[in-house]
């Protein structure tokens, strides 16, 4: 069973559930209608967030199963933990400025390249 996964995919899940209605509450706050996707910079910064997080995910998520399948569910869940961290650092930074993204960014994809590799290289060891 991997338990960990499934609420860090949950927590993931949620996360992004909460980049939507921030993207809803910043229309609402700057007057940007739908279905315009820019006009103020404070909601194209709230839209980025919610696209790049949204971007991510198909990276994230099977890298984060595949890990804990191949390697171990609390290894996985552990660096998926960080992913989110590194999400809501990418949030917290980018809400602000556009240039304050970069630290939030970098601990993110660090965290998904290491499900990444982590999971193709036991893969590949497998196989051979």
């Amino acid at each position: 069973m991997y338990h960990l996964t499934a609420l860090v995919t949950l927590l993931a899940i949620a996360f992004y559930f909460f980049t939507c209605i921030n993207v809803a509450r910043s229309r609402d706050k700057t007057g940007v209608k739908v279905p315009a996707m820019s006009g103020h910079p404070d909601f194209d910064r709230a839209f980025r967030i919610q696209m790049n997080t949204l971007e991510w995910m198909p990276i994230f998520l099977p890298s984060l199963w595949l890990f804990a399948i191949y390697i171990g569910d609390a290894v996985a869940a552990g660096i998926g933990v960080v992913w989110i961290v590194g999400r809501i650092v990418y949030f917290i930074g980018y809400s602000q400025a556009a240039a304050k993204r970069s630290p939030g960014f970098a601990i993110q994809a660090l965290a998904a390249f290491a499900l990444w590799a982590g999971a193709i290289g036991a893969v590949v060891l497998r196989m051979v």
